[in-house]
């Protein structure tokens, strides 16, 4: 019997969100709740598994490490993009890459709860009550009348451009491929450039896919120039944000505030930015919901049953790997 190493799942729910009978008697789960560091620690931990399920990118699979594991055969990811696994490396290894895609509401959503959070200041208000604390300590912002940016108008940030119409705001929007048709569909404006959008919205909210070209695109200069009582939100990728500037930002108080679903390395968050009063902090739960981890658990089990029938996987994502003898 084959053994699959199911990585980071600090909820323990990854065998009980799917039926996993189909490829019984054939595939023995291992579930490690836990999160390993040391790339060495890793490489021990899974050496003798061929088929490995990784939760998003909490835990890195780079060139070096798919060479310290000889019997892995199979590399499943939730989630299709994951900027953590080196492809090429797997599909020249002859290991077989897949992703599985789901709804993306869910992560819109939290973006709206991210930023009504900060602008009410409902964690400070409901800490406050359970603690029989003082009646009401801050007074909050609207969102009617308010300007969204919205960095990356794809499928979320569309997403979330449309709620912000139901809330009377106004919206901008700034990508490198945005058209001028793109940004008309969704009745917003175009921003000619990040500065621009920076400078102009009350709200800032990232919806970018994490790569090259976006990897700290987010850094002091842009940050310099957002009015002193905007707030950025997060929930697309940490390290799209140089977290660094951020938090001496917030401690400086050049902004008003931030919501941040993801981190640079997660599952780790500084201790300067968690002690700060001017930030709303999620542990990446963007995706963390029972309808989008039953849909991703069911994929896994598809794709893994695929594989041992010695069928294409629906959801491979290094198809260069089919081609390798």
């Amino acid at each position: 019997m084959q053994r699959c190493a199911i990585l980071d799942d600090y909820q323990d729910v990854a065998l009980s969100m799917a039926d996993w009978t189909p490829i019984a008697g054939e595939v023995e789960p291992v579930v490690f709740n836990d999160h390993l560091d040391d790339p060495a620690a890793v490489a021990a931990r899974l050496k003798e598994f061929p088929i490995v399920v990784a939760m998003r990118e909490r835990t890195p699979f780079d060139a070096a490490l798919i060479g310290a594991l000889p019997n892995l055969e199979l590399l499943i990811t939730t989630g299709m993009r994951n900027a953590s696994i080196d492809l090429e490396a797997a599909a020249d290894a002859g290991v077989t890459v897949c992703g599985t895609p789901s709804a993306p509401g869910t992560t819109a959503e939290l973006t709206w709860g991210l930023i009504l959070a900060l602008l009410r200041h409902i964690p400070d208000e409901v800490a406050g009550l359970r603690a029989n604390g003082p009646w009401q300590t801050t007074v909050g912002g609207d969102l009617n009348g308010k300007r969204l940016g919205v960095v990356g108008l794809g499928n979320l940030g569309g997403r979330v451009a449309r709620v912000a119409r139901a809330f009377e705001m106004e919206v901008s929007a700034w990508s490198r491929s945005l058209t001028d048709a793109r940004a008309a569909e969704l009745g917003v404006e175009r921003c000619a450039t990040l500065e621009e959008l920076f400078g102009t919205a009350d709200v800032v909210t990232v919806h970018l896919a994490l790569n090259a070209e976006t990897r700290g695109l987010i850094g002091a200069d842009l940050l310099a120039r957002m009015k002193p009582g905007a707030v950025l939100v997060n929930t697309a990728r940490g390290p799209i944000v140089d977290e660094a500037a951020l938090t001496r930002a917030l401690v400086r108080k050049q902004i008003a505030g931030a919501g941040l679903d993801v981190f640079e390395f997660e599952p780790k968050v500084s201790a300067e930015l968690r002690s700060l009063k001017n930030v709303v902090l999620n542990p990446h739960l963007g995706s963390a919901t029972v309808e989008v981890r039953e849909e991703m658990a069911g994929i896994v089990v598809d794709n893994i049953l695929a594989f041992l029938d010695g069928r294409r996987p629906p959801n491979i994502v290094n198809p260069q790997v089919l081609e390798n003898p």
